[in-house]
């Protein structure tokens, strides 16, 4: 029996009584067809939860259209709860369910559209990623879910193909730089022996500190991953690839996706999912000119400072980060070392501006040689059993590094960034498990807006203070995140080609992250600029009473919501600071 079928049976109106049960119950039953998410967040226990760590979500139409008519049944029995009567917790939580599900709902229309095999993180590439960088490694049981899952890999990438085949026949291609990458990235995937496919290496590394498998566990285990590589994985992944070679001719240089059928409508669903907000692709460039034009001329001044006065701020920014290259061949550890102490003095600065911090340790780690070359910076969270802390993963396959922003890194992907924002949610004891497990989410707006804050955060408190480099690294940082309002709706609304958007000063790699994830990278200076505002807001009507401990304990411990919801949240802890403040006589009618 369905999870939801229970309360769908009733015929009154539920009673706040029953919807924190219903909440947990409709998303065990959302996390129960999200295998690698449960995993993520451990969020089974026993063997169900042993089950899903030897699983791989469905790829299939047909199962993406079960899930869509499972929130269609649970938005139903969503509206039946009074609202009046739920807290202010449950209130929130109702929110943020009727928003995911109305966006899964929302772009049901457009399940062929999103690209399959796009290089960042599509059926060729996700999958290698998730077992390398986020499959348990804590005792012989995960070794056994991590070949399982390898066992899995072939009938997942037949899934995939089946459903670029069928985007095909719709008219979904991916543009043709994409295509040549994804080609080329499985054509290194499949050329090393087995012994040598990144899989194997991997789960020999990660089995060696295992207490409960001896020497002679872990060889067999390593001699059936490899079996699975050589018999199974590779001539799975030539089919992708052959499929791919086919397509190559087909492809065209158009980058954006309003070549596609309804292309317009379905950028205006990416930018709704990951903005969380209505506003308009037109209205979004504007924006980001805007941005761009102020954090250029304060960035002129300190290029100036330093000494840097021709050329362009680009120029002028790539000549400083040239200047301060690494004079070593290989100074991947000394640069390792370089974000570690970035990581720990941010860790003590926190203190002065958190009064709750995450449990959980965080630390600093290498991208993975399959994917360093086209990776971006990011973060994983910790395990919630303790088994693994928070990481924040950093690419470092040089030539050049990428110097000035290095510490801005820190505080986007780790302290006070998405760390402390994704950690604490997890931690949380007064949110409900679901929202603490992270069984709904709201996009990007949330998490990256909260990330792009807290490098603000970190120069408005004088962190860079004696380092005007690093805050030009911040400053930079910043601009990216601007230009990225202009290039990304450039791209997929103005029609601008990837030379254009490269040409505004976005690197080749990141241009094509956008092509692949139209609307992404739009949450993160829209996020800042609503938190940054709701922040202003509360500071004018609090005045001497607001206190920025106590607005980032209700943002950090509200969790991952929509704008709007975050909004409505801060609002009522306005209200209730401002009631708190007022004296007796004051408070009388």
């Amino acid at each position: 029996m369905s999870a939801l079928a229970a309360p769908a049976a009733a015929s009154t109106a539920f009673t706040a009584a029953d919807f924190d049960a219903w909440a947990e119950r409709v998303a065990a039953e959302r996390m129960s067809h999200a295998p690698e998410h449960a995993t993520r967040m451990q969020y089974f226990q026993g063997e169900v939860q042993a089950r899903l760590d030897g699983q791989w979500d469905s790829l299939s139409r047909e199962d993406q259209l079960a899930g869509i008519a499972r929130d269609r049944q649970a938005l139903a029995e969503l509206a039946r709860f009074p609202r009046e009567a739920l807290s202010p917790t449950q209130r929130t939580s109702a929110a943020l369910m009727a928003w995911t599900m109305r966006q899964d709902v929302a772009e049901a229309e457009f399940l062929d559209h999103p690209y399959v095999f796009e290089h960042m993180a599509g059926v060729h590439v996700g999958p290698i990623t998730f077992l390398v960088q986020e499959h348990p490694m804590r005792n012989a049981g995960d070794v056994r879910s991590y070949l399982k899952r390898m066992d899995g890999l072939a009938a997942l990438m037949d899934q995939g193909i089946v459903r670029a085949r069928a985007a095909q026949a719709k008219g979904v291609l991916m543009p043709r730089f994409i295509t040549a990458t994804t080609i080329g990235q499985i054509e290194q995937f499949v050329a090393p022996r087995p012994a040598d496919n990144p899989l194997v290496v991997s789960l020999a590394d990660r089995m060696a500190s295992l207490g409960d498998m001896d020497a002679g566990a872990r060889k067999r285990a390593r001699a059936r991953a490899e079996a699975i590589v050589a018999k199974s994985i590779v001539p799975a992944w030539k089919r992708g690839l052959a499929l791919m070679r086919s397509q190559l001719p087909l492809t065209t240089d158009d980058a954006g996706v309003w070549r596609l059928p309804d292309g317009d409508r379905f950028y205006a669903a990416r930018l709704r999912a990951n903005t969380t907000t209505e506003l308009t692709p037109a209205e979004i460039h504007a924006i980001g000119l805007k941005q761009v034009a102020r954090i250029e001329a304060e960035m002129d001044g300190l290029l100036r400072q330093l000494g840097y006065t021709e050329g362009s701020i680009e120029q002028r920014y790539r000549k400083m980060d040239a200047d301060r290259q690494p004079k070593d061949a290989a100074p991947q550890v000394q640069l390792l070392d370089r974000y570690t102490t970035y990581l720990r003095d941010a860790e003590t600065r926190a203190r002065l501006l958190f009064d709750v911090m995450p449990k959980a340790p965080v630390e600093v780690r290498r991208e993975p040689a399959l994917t360093e070359p086209t990776a971006a910076a990011h973060y994983t969270t910790p395990a919630p059993d303790g088994s693994q802390p928070g990481v924040f993963w950093a690419p470092l396959a040089g030539p050049t590094y990428d110097i000035a922003d290095m510490r801005t890194l820190v505080h986007h992907e780790a302290i006070p960034g998405h760390h402390f924002q994704l950690a604490i949610q997890m931690e949380a004891k007064d949110l409900p498990y679901f929202r603490r497990r992270a069984a709904f989410s709201a996009g990007s707006a949330y998490v990256e807006g909260w990330a792009l804050y807290a490098e603000q955060l970190a120069v408005e408190n004088g962190w860079y203070e004696g380092d005007p480099v690093g805050h030009l690294g911040q400053l930079y940082g910043a601009l990216f995140r601007a230009r990225r309002l202009v290039v990304d709706t450039g791209l997929h609304a103005m029609k601008w080609t990837r030379q254009q958007a490269i040409d505004y000063g976005i690197t080749p790699q990141e241009v094509d992250r956008y092509v692949t994830w139209p609307g992404q990278a739009c949450a993160y200076m829209l996020g800042r600029l609503r938190i940054e505002a709701l922040r202003e807001r509360a500071r004018q009507q609090l005045g001497e009473r607001f206190d920025i401990k106590q607005f980032h304990n209700t943002v950090l411990l509200t969790g991952d919501v929509p704008l709007t919801v975050l909004e409505q949240v801060v609002d009522d802890w306005v209200g209730t600071q401002r009631v708190a403040g007022r004296s007796p006589a004051a408070a009388a009618p």
